[in-house]
């Protein structure tokens, strides 16, 4: 964590200003301010969820640009800890925090909609899932999150499949029946294929408005997230997050 602690003004600027809090998993895990505040500014909406909220730093930033933040999370510890985060940076009033797994939460979300069709609209999710394990057998032992150690220098494609808690490419079926409008925080070497390949392959309402779903391609924008002279992640934007 040494390292990690080196750098916590790049995760959170005012972190020896305001008693903000992180364990462990939250120091590998936490997405670098600067690039949490870009997305938050590409999604600003009116409800966004985030699905893997960890310690807040993406749900802080959201409740900037965003009317209403529900911030899910299936740890306690560190959703406690998102609160707390959220409450020091000033912004814990605009932010709706879930004990849950998000993709049991969203299956009771998409049967809610079916039955509710006048429930409240979420406009955006965005998805940062555990990138899983990767690597060295070294590796193995280490929980490899969002903005943790450089195992992605290896030279080896990322595939979807290793990310958690199910592979990605169902994770984003998933929260693509709730809403269009998705933003993926991904590693630097994702596979770019598979990724594009979600947006050519969705399911879509017909355009008669019927139950019937068609084959529809879509657009896709995947962002470099860059800090300084150092690659971090990318963020692929589908929906109506693609830029014009």
């Amino acid at each position: 964590m040494t390292a990690d602690f080196a750098q916590r003004h790049l995760y959170f600027p005012l972190y020896d200003t305001i008693p903000l809090l992180l364990d462990d998993i939250g120091w590998y895990s936490v997405t670098p301010q600067p690039i949490a505040a870009h997305i938050a500014d590409r999604c600003q909406s009116d409800v966004i969820i985030d699905a893997f909220c960890g310690v807040g730093g993406n749900a802080i930033e959201f409740a900037r640009t965003c009317e209403r933040v529900i911030a899910i999370d299936n740890d306690p510890i560190r959703l406690r800890l998102a609160r707390h985060n959220a409450l020091h940076c000033g912004v814990a009033d605009r932010i709706e925090f879930i004990l849950a797994d998000f993709t049991e939460w969203a299956h009771r979300r998409i049967e809610r909609n079916l039955t509710e069709p006048q429930a409240s609209t979420v406009d955006v999710i965005f998805l940062s899932p555990p990138w899983g394990l990767f690597g060295s057998p070294r590796d193995m032992a280490v929980s490899l999150m969002p903005g943790g150690p450089e195992y992605l220098s290896y030279g080896k494609t990322y595939p979807l499949s290793a990310v958690e808690p199910i592979p990605g490419d169902q994770l984003f079926e998933i929260a693509h029946k709730i809403t269009p409008n998705l933003a993926y925080f991904l590693p630097k070497n994702v596979d770019l294929k598979e990724l594009a390949g979600l947006a050519q392959t969705l399911d879509a309402p017909s355009q008669d408005g019927s139950q019937d779903q068609e084959r529809q391609r879509e657009w896709v924008e995947i962002e470099e997230e860059w800090v300084g002279d150092k690659l971090k992640a990318v963020t692929a934007y589908f929906g109506g997050l693609v830029a014009e």
